[in-house]
C-alpha cells in the first residue's frame, strides 16, 4: 500500500535566496487527517504548493503512488484536490454549478456524468441549493463550502486546504468544521486555528523556519505549552475537559 503523501528530504529556495524548506520529510497514511501549523513564514505554503508541483524544489516526492514531476502533473493534479486560502481565486464562473462542472468537464466527462458529479459535490457540502446561485454574491462561508465542492467534484484521493476557517464568522467556522470532520478522505490542512485542529485532526505537525519541528498527537502537542509558545502557537480554548 502506498502513502497518499510522501516527502523525503524536500528542500526549496525562491528565487531571492530565502531558504523556504529545509530538509523536509513527512509521510501521511490514506485516510489520515493531518493538521501542518506554525507561525507565518514557517513553510506550509510552500510545502502545500509542492504537492501538484505548482512549486518544485530539490528531493523526492510521491502523491498516490505518484512522482510528483513534470510528466505526471496532470495525474497528480487530479489526485489532489487543492483548496486555497482564498474561494474567489476559485470561484469565477456564472453560476455555483458551472464553477463545480469546470473540473468533471475538463476532465472530458459526459454531461450525464458533470451533473451528477455536481449534485455529490453539493450534498457533500449540504449546498444542494446553491446550484444556480452567484458564486460572488454568496458570504465568505458559503464561498469556502462551494470552493471545496468544485474539488470534490474531480473525485481526488487528497484533499488538501490552505487557513480553512480563516475569516469566517462563528457560525460559518462551525459549519466547515462540522464538513471537514465529517469528510471521509486524507487530508492535509494549513491552519493557525489550533481549536480546529484539537476536534478535527488526530495528528498535528509543526513546522518552523522551513523544518518539521514535531509530529505527533494532536493532544499530545497541544497540551505542551512550551512547545507551543516556542514555535509561536498560542492555543484558544480553555484547560476543561478534552473533547
Amino acid at each position: 500500500m502506498h502513502h497518499s503523501i510522501e516527502i523525503d528530504s524536500l528542500s526549496f529556495s525562491y528565487p531571492d535566496g530565502h531558504a523556504a524548506l529545509k530538509d523536509v520529510s513527512l509521510k501521511i497514511a490514506p485516510g489520515e487527517k493531518v493538521a501542518l501549523v506554525g507561525p507565518n513564514g514557517a513553510g506550509k505554503s510552500t510545502l502545500i504548493l509542492h504537492l501538484n508541483g505548482i512549486l518544485t524544489g530539490k528531493g523526492r516526492l510521491t502523491v498516490c503512488g505518484l512522482p510528483v514531476e513534470q510528466a505526471n502533473f496532470g495525474r497528480v493534479r487530479a489526485a489532489v484536490g487543492m483548496v486555497f486560502q482564498n474561494p474567489d481565486d476559485q470561484l469565477f464562473s456564472p453560476t455555483v454549478f458551472d464553477d463545480i462542472a469546470f473540473g468533471p468537464i475538463y476532465q472530458g466527462l459526459a454531461r450525464d456524468q458533470v451533473e451528477a458529479r455536481v449534485d455529490a459535490a453539493l450534498m457533500a457540502v449540504r449546498m444542494e441549493a446553491y446550484a444556480q446561485r452567484v458564486s460572488h454574491h454568496l458570504s465568505m462561508g458559503e464561498k469556502k463550502r462551494i470552493a471545496i465542492a468544485t474539488v470534490l467534484a474531480m473525485e481526488p484521493e487528497v484533499l488538501v486546504l490552505d487557513e480553512p476557517t480563516a475569516g469566517l464568522d462563528p457560525r460559518a467556522r462551525r459549519a466547515l468544521i462540522n464538513l471537514l470532520r465529517d469528510l471521509p478522505m486524507t487530508m492535509l490542512v494549513s491552519s493557525h486555528d489550533l481549536a480546529m485542529v484539537r476536534e478535527v485532526f488526530p495528528r498535528m505537525v509543526i513546522m518552523d523556519e522551513g523544518r518539521i519541528v514535531a509530529d505527533g498527537p494532536s493532544l499530545d502537542l497541544l497540551a505542551d505549552g512550551n512547545l507551543l509558545e516556542a514555535h509561536g502557537l498560542e492555543k484558544t480554548w480553555g484547560d476543561g475537559p478534552r473533547p
